[in-house]
C-alpha cells in the first residue's frame, strides 16, 4: 500500500488517473495531450502508477492503452478511512437516539 500512497503523493499521476477516469483506455499520445510534460515524463509517471498497479496496460495492435484499476484505491478507502468514519456513526447514532428519547 505504500506505492499506492506514494504514487497518488504526486498532483500530476492523479491529474493522469482522472483523465482515465473520464476516459478509460487512451495511449501515451492520448494522455500526453494538453499537459505541460514530456511525453517522457508522462512515461515516468505512468510506470509509476503501473509499479503501484493503478493503472494496467493491453496492448492493441500497436497501441498500447491504459486504463485505471481502481481497486488499491477502494482498499485504501476500506483499510484507512472506513474505519475512522465508524466512530463518527456511532457518534451520531447515539446523538439520534439521545434526541430521540428526551422527545418521547
Amino acid at each position: 500500500m505504500d506505492e499506492v500512497f506514494k504514487a497518488l503523493a504526486d498532483g500530476s499521476r492523479r491529474s493522469l488517473l482522472d483523465r482515465l477516469h473520464a476516459r478509460n483506455g487512451q495511449t501515451l499520445g492520448e494522455l500526453c495531450d494538453g499537459l505541460a510534460m514530456t511525453r517522457q515524463a508522462v512515461t515516468k509517471h505512468l510506470a509509476i502508477l503501473e509499479a503501484a498497479n493503478l493503472v494496467a496496460t493491453i496492448k492493441h495492435g500497436r497501441e498500447k492503452l491504459h486504463y485505471l484499476n481502481p481497486v488499491p484505491i477502494h482498499q485504501i478507502g476500506e483499510r484507512w478511512i472506513k474505519k475512522f468514519e465508524h466512530d463518527k456513526l456511532k457518534a451520531l447514532s447515539e446523538l439520534k437516539r439521545r434526541l430521540e428519547s428526551r422527545d418521547a
